[in-house]
Order: structure tokens, then sequence, then C-alpha cells
């Protein structure tokens, strides 16, 4: 059925338990930020309460015009009306982004019960709706406001550099870890077959065999390591995968170039991939590690170079 086939009591039927899906999905924005974020826990957990009085009096409303009997009638039941993305699978929601969801959220609301009310001729439901209208307009501006006061007092500040230790926990860490494995201990390997062979094809399938061992070996490393419940590092299958995946690029970075058939062009390339290499997971670590970048250049360069020695002379042996 399209929105505007829908009569009084299904229009507000509709409004009923959309005010009621809107509430819970604040909920779970507030259960979701409850520990890490306790200051936008406190915005959505008010939003869910308003939220809910508005369905109170759209049900009052209903019952004095139409009995007590409300059918079950939902945004996806429901042609040209707008459908509310699902937040219950969102393990590590961020504050900002539940703050756009939120904002977007109000808008179609307020643009639903506006249309609604013109479709609408009873002046009692046609007042309600019209009321809502200007009260979700209302949360847009108090959302607005307490968004201000907490980035004012400083809980925003809090909550930013606590999401950024997150992602650093989660993601920047287990990935720079199988980066710098996966781009370090590959070398001599990798370089020991090439010295050891002169042939562009046994040592990429050296490299590719190791690159791929060492992600299957880190990711699991990473994933049995901790399960995140204490250290707030996160789901530990993510953090393996991350960090598996990694290990298997950084090894894949200076093994592609031995598809080049010209042994001494492959190893030359390989040579230059390696140094951008080392180069990134020296920013990484200065951007994100606070690491200074001459300390990290040297930690990553020194390693590297040690790592390819000890391929070149065993290969050359």
């Amino acid at each position: 059925m399209h929105f505007k086939e829908l009569n009084e009591s299904q229009i507000l039927a509709l409004a009923v338990s959309s005010e009621e899906e809107d509430a819970h999905i604040y909920r779970d924005f507030a259960e979701s930020l409850r520990v890490e974020f306790p200051s936008s826990a406190e915005l959505f957990k008010k939003m869910a309460a308003e939220e809910d009085g508005h369905r109170h009096r759209l049900i009052e409303l209903y019952r004095s015009k139409f009995g007590e009997h409300i059918p079950l009638i939902r945004r996806q039941d429901v042609k040209g009306f707008y459908a509310r993305r699902p937040s219950w699978f969102k393990k590590s929601l961020r504050p900002e982004h539940a703050r756009e969801e939120a904002e977007l959220m109000e808008i179609e609301s307020r643009s639903f019960y506006e249309t609604a009310a013109q479709q609408t001729s009873d002046a009692a439901i046609r007042q309600l709706l019209g009321d809502l209208a200007q009260e979700e307009l209302q949360h847009e501006i108090t959302a607005s406001e307490i968004t201000a006061d907490q980035t004012e007092s400083g809980a925003i500040q809090l909550e930013h550099e606590a999401g950024r230790r997150m992602f650093v926990l989660r993601f920047v860490q287990p990935g720079l870890a199988g980066l710098m494995d996966g781009s370090v201990s590959t070398l001599a390997p990798l370089f020991a077959a090439a010295f050891a062979t002169s042939s562009t094809m046994a040592t990429f399938k050296v490299g590719l065999a190791a690159s791929v061992g060492a992600g299957i070996s880190m990711g699991f490393a990473e994933a049995l390591s901790d399960d995140g419940k204490l250290s707030g590092r996160g789901s530990p299958v993510l953090r393996g995968a991350v960090c598996g995946l990694m290990t298997t690029l950084g090894g894949l970075g200076h093994t592609f170039p031995f598809l080049i058939n010209n042994f001494h062009t492959a190893l030359a390339v390989a040579c230059i991939v390696v140094a951008a290499e080392l180069a990134v997971i020296s920013w990484i670590r200065k951007r994100y590690m606070d690491t200074p970048l001459l300390s990290a250049v040297f930690q990553v360069v020194v390693g590297g170079i040690l790592v390819f020695l000890v391929g070149w002379l065993v290969g050359a042996s």
C-alpha cells in the first residue's frame, strides 16, 4: 500500500509503531555508548523518553477515535515511506555517527508528520500531527543545544579522545603489528630465495607462501591473545582478521615485483617497495602511536636492513 492511500486510523497506527521503533533505536544507541561515551548515552535516553511521550499521545487519540485495537502497520509495509537503518548490529558505534543518524531521523519524522497532517481532515488528528511535527523540529534544536553544552563542558572532547583510543586499540595496533611483521619478517625468506635461485618465479612462490603463512599465524595469534573484554580492544575475531590481512598485504607488497621476468628489474622494484613499506610503517607509528618520527624511522629501518642482510647472506652462501 502507498502512503497516500492510508486512511486516518492507519496513519495514526503507523505513527504509533514509528515512534515506538525510534525510541527503541535511541535506547540501542544509548546502550551501545553507555560505557565509553556516557554523555552521548544520556542524550539518547532523553530523546527516547520524548519519543515515548509522542507514542502515548498518539495512542490516546487513536483510542478515543477508533477503539482499543491498533493494527500493526510498519514502515516497511508502506510504499513511499522512509525506512530506518538497523541499529542493533553496530557493535562499535561512534557518538558522532549516532548523532548524525538521530538528526536524520528527526528530520524524516518531522517531514512525515507534516505530510500526514495535510492528508487528514479530522481536526483533532490534524492538530496532533501538526504539533508533533513542531516538536520534532524542537528535538533537532534541543539535541544541538545539548551537544553544544557537552562540547563546552569538555565532555565531547573526552569522547573524541576515547573514540580515538578505541580506534587505535581495535584497528591500528593489530593492523600495524601485522604490517610490520609482514613487511619485515618475510624479507629474509624472500631475498634468500632470490639470491639463491636468481629465479623470479621461484622467489615469487616463496614470498607468496611466506606472506600467506605469516598472515594466518599472526591472525590466530592476535585473536587468541586477548578476548577484549577487560582491555577494551574489541572483538578478537575482528582484530585477528585485521592483523592477518595486514600481515599478508605487508608481505605481498614486495613479493609481487617478482612477477616481472627480468630478475634484476624485479629485485630493484622489490627494494623500492620495501623502502615505501618501511616509510608507511614509520608514518603510522608517528601518527597513531605518538612515536617521534626519527625514532620510528630508525627502529623500522634498522630492523628491515638487518632482516634483509640475513636473507642476502643466507641466499648468497
